[in-house]
């Protein structure tokens, strides 16, 4: 596949001067940082798209799988998988249906709620994360395209972000030990 054509200008500086030339000045650092998110996800999900593909993986998969080998035993409440990836259920269902078609997933009931599912990671679900991960790690996540220092930076303002819009709270602090 070709590289993508660099464009002679950045488009969403354009937009930005085209925002404060019809007089939407109040907008226009909100629509630029809206706008500079959404590509620069497009751009990252690309790369780990690329990444995963000889796995025959899509990043949602992937996730599911990575979520299930966390876990000490490489099972977890359907609905727990459900609340961690923060997807809406119908995406995670039709996610845990192909992993378990495959083979690298089974779902198993419950042991205290007959209406839940378990979801289990396969032996061989467990390996294919593992050599996704190392993929992964060397090929995206080890240089995600800002230095160690820009990417902190990166990820703290994003954190406030996600804190700001409800996303999650701050966790309660300990108390200390007797």
């Amino acid at each position: 596949m070709a590289a993508p054509r660099r464009l002679p200008i950045d488009p969403i500086a354009e937009a930005k001067r085209q925002w404060l030339a019809h007089g939407w000045t109040d907008a226009a650092v909100g629509m630029t940082a809206v706008t500079s998110i959404i590509r620069a996800q497009q751009l990252m999900l690309a790369r780990v798209e690329r990444t995963l593909k000889p796995f025959a993986l899509s990043f949602a998969r992937y996730e599911m799988l990575r979520l299930l080998a966390f876990t000490r035993e490489g099972r977890m409440p359907m609905a727990s998988a459900i609340a961690r990836l923060q997807v809406h259920p119908t995406s995670v269902t039709n996610t845990v249906e192909r992993l378990v078609r495959d083979g690298l997933v089974v779902r198993e009931p419950h042991p205290e709620d007959g209406r839940a599912a378990m979801l289990v990671l396969t032996d061989d679900g467990r390996e294919l994360v593992d050599r996704a991960t190392a993929a992964l790690n060397t090929e995206v996540f080890r240089e995600p395209g800002l230095d160690e220092g820009d990417t902190e930076d990166l990820v703290s303002i994003i954190a406030r972000l996600r804190r700001n819009s409800g996303d999650f709270a701050d966790p309660k602090p300990q108390p200390e030990p007797l």
